[in-house]
């Protein structure tokens, strides 16, 4: 099965249909007017599609469990044709396509099996994914101009040569996969006015500045003491996720001192130093953080999905 260790819970639905084709206008009739000899056709084949959006695991060995959290049946008639829609939503690391997709495919095998007493004509046509959203796709920002960054490694083992970087290296891989343009990339000691001045000079001309290191609680732990005093707003939020992500992980995450606000609209960020730390943290904010900018510039938050 793929690794979605590393991915956030968000809010995912997928419709998916399928088109069963009568042989006749007497099959038709007897659907409809429910005469069937096997029951109520519709009824029965809406059932079998509910467990098979919940089993959908159990069948296809790559699908990862996950909890079904709303699936809706429905059908639409024209013709000799009965097109039948399957929607279903999860809060989850994962998309529902293949649910919605297996619930069709299971709810037009049921007509057919009912109805293949009256009509040896019967044909399941089209399955398809009709659309989805609440995956990764559907966070991707696309601004107006390229975003520039700047990522600060705060380490004397590092800056000294006895430590080889891979905290900023890791936040820069995510970076890039976002879109955003590198602007510039530098290691530097544990020094406060250091880290204030650096922040202070990249803020005037770049759109994200993100450090790694200095958030923990040794004496020389300084990053976010350096920043506190000239942020001008913090959010809040971003920090409290990026704790929760990791503490789902690694339990000493619950004494990282990371950081998030402004200084104009530059986004400022402080991570921590350890690479599962910095990885983690960009896992756990990218690339739906990026939608700060837009709202930098005047635009209002999207509807929920």
């Amino acid at each position: 099965m793929v690794d979605i260790t590393h991915k956030i819970k968000t809010l995912r639905s997928a419709t998916a249909k399928a088109v069963v084709k009568l042989g006749s206008e007497a099959t038709k009739t007897a659907l409809l007017e429910k005469k069937v000899p096997k029951g109520d056709v519709f009824e029965m084949a809406k059932t079998a599609g509910l467990f098979a959006v919940k089993n959908t695991s159990q069948s296809i060995p790559d699908c990862h469990p996950l909890p079904v959290e709303f699936t809706a049946v429905t059908y639409e008639t024209e013709g000799l044709e009965v097109t039948i829609n399957v929607t279903v939503k999860t809060v989850y690391k994962t998309g529902v396509e293949v649910e919605a997709m297996h619930g069709a495919s299971i709810v037009a095998l049921t007509m057919y099996d009912m109805l293949k007493p009256l009509d040896k004509n019967i044909e399941i046509g089209n399955i398809s994914l009709v659309k989805k959203s609440g995956g990764k796709s559907s966070f991707q920002q696309k601004n107006s101009r390229k975003l520039k960054a700047c990522v600060i490694v705060c380490s004397d083992s590092i800056s000294e040569g006895k430590k080889e970087d891979r905290a900023g290296k890791a936040i820069i891989q995510k970076l890039e996969e976002s879109g955003v343009e590198i602007a510039s990339y530098e290691v530097i000691p544990d020094e406060a006015e250091l880290i204030r001045n650096k922040a202070l000079t990249y803020s005037e001309e770049n759109d994200l500045v993100i450090y790694t290191g200095g958030t923990g609680l040794s004496f020389r732990d300084v990053t976010p003491e350096a920043l506190e005093p000239i942020i001008e707003r913090r959010i809040p939020g971003i920090e409290e996720t990026i704790r929760s992500y990791g503490q789902e992980r690694m339990p000493y995450a619950m004494l990282s001192r990371s950081i998030a606000g402004t200084i104009g609209n530059c986004l400022v960020l402080a991570l921590p130093g350890s690479t599962n730390g910095a990885r983690e943290s960009m896992e756990a904010v990218f690339p739906h953080l990026l939608h700060v900018f837009k709202i930098l510039r005047g635009a209002k938050h999207p509807e929920n999905v």
